[in-house]
């Protein structure tokens, strides 16, 4: 069942134990932090239902049901095209570029398919959970995010050497469920139906750690769940002056896990080491492809933005301003090259899905987060310094100063003060604000810590090749092929 907007925002009033600014929320829907983008999700659940998106946005399953494309198992190259297309659509029909609803996180539980296999070795009613949760996703429309990083406490103690509840266990066992303590950092929960669980401590050599093993699904109304949230990056400023924050602040939650009940249907594993072992090394083979359209876009708005300015300026006839506009298109098109090759070169995975080529995808990932913020200080650049200074939009519209206002940011006949305005406010909120400068630090670590991108390429590349190839330019002895 494909779910319209104005379901979504009645299926968020379920009770759940929200707090923001040290108050309980009483409606997600319709408070000032989480209205704009609460309004935006709903806007793509419409748009599967508008003849102009409904091939975009759907597709007609065996069944002859339509059903949300970003939920589809890939099963083959053009189903990846199609989620591509999918995610292109929403962003230019929103006018911006937002991280967390639901696609990027749908693909942990294909990952976990992947380690089915491995999971009937210890009890086949998780490799049958498993099946059953993607079909459920695949069919019930619901928004899911990612439930991953704990607190974690001091890391060069064990759990156990701490307070336990640093890193979400299992505190016991009971016919209806397990049942779990901790806390999860999450973006985007207190607004989604349900949240992917998984691990992540990375050795797991220790049996004692058994009960941190533990992955599952959880619905955000969940007994026991309460959901602690940052501080709006937009809701206290005027949206002329910040377009972004105020639409764009995805707020994010530190989820604590209070003896919650987790059903055994929903379990994906538990105290299953070499389970969480694998689902932390192959977890993003499938989540990071639209992470990475996601950069793909930011890049995009920075070309733009500064493209304008240099226009509006006259400023873009100069050789020195056309290189440093080159370089922001050569990164832009670097990871398109990344995204393109990686589906056209995908792989079969264990269970028969289609996914992205490994080390080009995860190769991509790296470069596009590693030089982000060398592209938004470009971008800073080529905007000059304009952007910092402005006054706000109350100076151009006041009756003592918007006359001055006009004078001083009429560009030439194209561009008038208020085009010229909304442009440098535009990329002001896009490199310059608190809300620019949380998702410059969201891309580096929002799937990973930069160390753990080049060791996923490490992991993932196929170094047989230039070994082999300058074994036999050097002409060394079969011998050093075996060490």
């Amino acid at each position: 069942m494909l779910l319209t907007g104005d379901a979504y925002r009645e299926s968020l009033r379920d009770g759940r134990e929200v707090y923001l600014d040290n108050e309980r929320v009483k409606d997600v829907t319709s408070h000032p932090a989480f209205k704009p983008v609460v309004d935006i999700r709903a806007r793509i659940y419409d748009m599967a239902h508008e003849a102009r998106w409904r091939d975009t946005m759907t597709y007609v399953d065996t069944a002859g049901e339509r059903q949300a494309v970003p939920n589809k198992p890939p099963r083959a190259k053009d189903d990846w095209r199609a989620k591509r297309a999918w995610v292109n659509a929403v962003m230019d029909d929103v006018r911006g570029v937002i991280l967390r609803v639901g696609d990027e996180t749908v693909g942990g539980l294909w990952a976990l398919l992947d380690g089915k296999a491995l999971l009937d070795e210890v009890d086949p009613r998780f490799g049958d959970n498993i099946v059953a949760q993607i079909e459920r996703a695949r069919v019930s429309d619901l928004m899911t995010v990612s439930a991953n990083t704990d607190p974690k406490g001091d890391r060069s103690r064990r759990p156990q050497d701490q307070d336990p509840d640093m890193l979400l266990h299992v505190v016991r066992e009971t016919d209806a469920g397990i049942v779990v303590r901790g806390a999860k950092y999450e973006t985007a929960a207190a607004y989604s139906h349900q949240a992917l669980v998984k691990p992540t401590i990375a050795n797991w050599g220790d049996e004692k750690l058994s009960d941190y093993a533990v992955s599952f699904v959880c619905d955000m109304n969940a007994p026991g769940l309460k959901h602690i949230c940052r501080p709006s990056y937009g809701s206290w400023l005027k949206v002329e002056d910040y377009p972004i924050s105020t639409r764009f602040d995805e707020i994010d939650s530190l989820i604590i896990f209070d003896n919650v009940l987790v059903p055994w249907e929903r379990v994906m594993f538990y105290r299953h080491t070499r389970a969480a072992a694998f689902i932390r090394a192959m977890l993003h083979r499938y989540t990071g492809y639209p992470f990475l359209q996601r950069i793909e876009r930011i890049a995009d708005l920075l070309i733009g933005v500064a493209l304008h300015n240099a226009r509006q300026t006259g400023l873009d006839q100069q050789p020195a301003v056309r290189e440093k506009l080159a370089r922001l298109a050569c990164y832009r098109e670097m990871i398109n090259a990344f995204l393109t090759a990686a589906i056209e070169d995908a792989q079969p995975s264990e269970s028969g899905l289609v996914m992205p080529h490994p080390s080009l995808f995860y190769a991509g990932r790296t470069l596009a987060c590693a030089e982000l913020p060398a592209m938004m200080h470009l971008a800073r650049e080529l905007c000059g310094g304009q952007i910092c200074v402005t006054p706000d939009h109350g100076a151009f519209v006041g009756a003592e100063t918007g006359g001055w206002m006009e004078k001083f940011y009429t560009v030439g006949d194209a561009w008038a003060a208020e085009d010229r305005r909304k442009l440098l406010a535009y990329a002001r909120d896009l490199v310059n604000s608190a809300s620019a400068g949380h998702r410059t630090t969201f891309q580096l670590f929002a799937q990973a810590p930069p160390f753990a991108h080049l060791n996923a390429v490490y992991q993932t590349f196929d170094w047989s090749g230039p070994l082999e190839f300058v074994k036999g330019a050097a002409g060394l002895s079969d011998r050093v092929m075996k060490g």
